[in-house]
């Protein structure tokens, strides 16, 4: 499925839209028992071990026992606040010991402004695609108050461009290039990230694809063993995890 039209419509709301909207899943499910801490590789921290999925990115022990997975946008405040309260205790607590692994997976529940923090996000490959993500929640209202300050005729210009062209002017108006730049990615490695058609369809069938099969009903919706989490705060994540055995 290719870029559509349709993910241009949504351009300005991503400061405007409530990204979170999730459809109560059941957590009645007995306590399973808990997991053992698994050593990691000699010389290795299961942090540090980052890897590229079909979806996403994942970290830590590959075959952990209880596999997290978030669906994410990094211009939605909610997942930021997740990520804000939770991702030390989840590394620290769930990861490093072995027992969970923590795999991210775009939703561009805003549409095309999600795309350019997405396509940079991951433009750097495994090792630094999880303190980028870090970064770019902390830097959140920065590109999204650039995203609510356009003219109205670099609007329209944006919208009326090819998908490529739109993607790489909304990212300049962001400031993603010059962000992806302060962190050692070259400007012309950037751009090309941003023009990377193969990845925009990839990223956009996902989000249609999962929005439309009601795996995702906003965002972050959170994953953990094939069960989706009632609720979108760290406690609620938290507690899901315990109940998994971690």
């Amino acid at each position: 499925m290719k870029f559509a039209s349709l993910l241009l419509a949504p351009l300005l709301a991503a400061a405007l839209t409530a990204c979170s909207g999730q459809s109560g899943a059941s957590n009645d499910s007995a306590p399973a028992a808990p997991v053992a801490a698994v050593t990691p590789p000699a010389g290795k921290q299961w942090t540090d071990v980052v890897s590229k999925t079909p979806e996403g990115y994942v970290v830590g022990n590959p075959n952990a026992p209880i596999k997290m997975v978030e669906y994410g946008s990094r211009l939605c405040p909610a997942c930021r606040a997740l990520a804000t309260e939770g991702f030390e205790p989840l590394m620290k607590a769930y990861v490093a010991p072995g027992k969970v692994s923590f795999e991210f997976r775009e939703f561009l529940i805003h549409g095309a402004s999600d795309l350019p923090p997405a396509l940079i996000g991951g433009c750097g490959g495994p090792a630094p695609f999880f303190p980028m993500l870090e970064q770019m929640y902390a830097n959140q209202n920065a590109f999204l108050d650039k995203l609510q300050a356009l003219p109205k005729p670099v609007q329209e210009q944006i919208q009326a461009a090819k998908p490529q062209d739109a993607i790489r002017m909304l990212g300049e108006q962001m400031g993603i290039i010059d962000f992806a730049k302060q962190r050692g990615i070259p400007e012309a490695k950037a751009r090309q990230c941003l023009s990377d058609m193969t990845r925009i369809d990839a990223l956009t069938k996902q989000t249609q694809d999962k929005g439309a099969d009601g795996t995702v009903t906003g965002t972050p919706t959170v994953i953990i063993n094939g069960t989706k989490v009632d609720g979108f705060g760290w406690a609620d994540v938290e507690k899901a995890l315990k109940r998994a055995g971690a």
